[in-house]
């Protein structure tokens, strides 16, 4: 028996939230796929590859909300094209430009109000805590509080376990558990910049493919060739 009966699963179209939804298909019943446009660069790629994953892991249902209210907050070179996406910098000491302002608290609200209309038991989301780009909203201590305001926040029945089953791991650890669990990578999308041939430059890619080269696996998806070979070497 399933540990769940439903569960909300929260998907990018990167390969972080592919491993989350292959661990929730082991626990769930049911799959409720979450998707947000926010006016990334890259939304196009991104919705195309969350509706493969929605396919391939036979969700039940799934919501693609519009939520450009971040694009006009702002701040963010995801969703400004007037800033620049800086090159990758694996070692970076400050919060990248790219991060979108309180971004996975936007996300959970919408997971969590949809979890409870619908019954379902869990939330899954695919933060990267120890190898991700510094972002201050994929820290295990955030997801810890915002549990508790699930918990605050909604009916006295109502059970909403948050699951981030991939925080606690680096890259590589992500590309193994992925094969693992048979988890489609050529189905998903990660470079912030480009929708049809990954830049290889920017710190998803490079974290990407770093990921795969430490796994002893190559990335299934098409990069630039030079950039490829450095960002390999990083």
């Amino acid at each position: 028996m399933a540990e769940f009966a439903r569960s909300v699963v929260c998907v990018s179209g990167g390969m972080d939230s592919a491993v989350a939804a292959s661990e929730a298909a082991l626990v769930s019943g049911e799959l409720y796929f979450l998707h947000l446009n926010y006016r990334q660069r890259t939304e196009r790629k991104e919705l195309e590859c969350a509706q493969a994953l929605a396919r391939h892991f036979a969700a039940k249902d799934m919501l693609t909300v519009d939520v450009d209210y971040l694009a006009r907050i702002g701040h963010s070179s995801l969703t400004d094209p007037g800033l620049p996406v800086e090159p990758a910098d694996l070692h970076r000491r400050v919060i990248p430009s790219t991060y979108v302002p309180f971004r996975n608290a936007n996300i959970l609200s919408i997971a969590a109000s949809w979890a409870e209309a619908i019954g379902a038991g869990a939330i899954f989301i695919g933060a990267l805590g120890e190898d991700g780009s510094g972002y201050p909203d994929c820290r295990p201590e955030f997801f810890r509080v915002f549990q508790e305001l699930v918990r605050a926040g909604t009916r006295p029945e109502t059970r909403i376990e948050i699951r981030t089953p991939v925080i606690h791991l680096a890259k590589d650890g992500v590309v193994r558990r992925g094969l693992e669990l048979g988890t489609p990578f050529e189905l998903t999308w990660s470079c912030y910049q480009a929708a049809d041939e990954a830049c290889g430059a920017c710190d998803s890619c490079a974290l990407r493919l770093r990921g795969f080269a430490r796994a002893g696996r190559r990335d299934p998806l098409p990069y630039k060739n030079i950039a490829r070979k450095r960002a390999e070497t990083v």
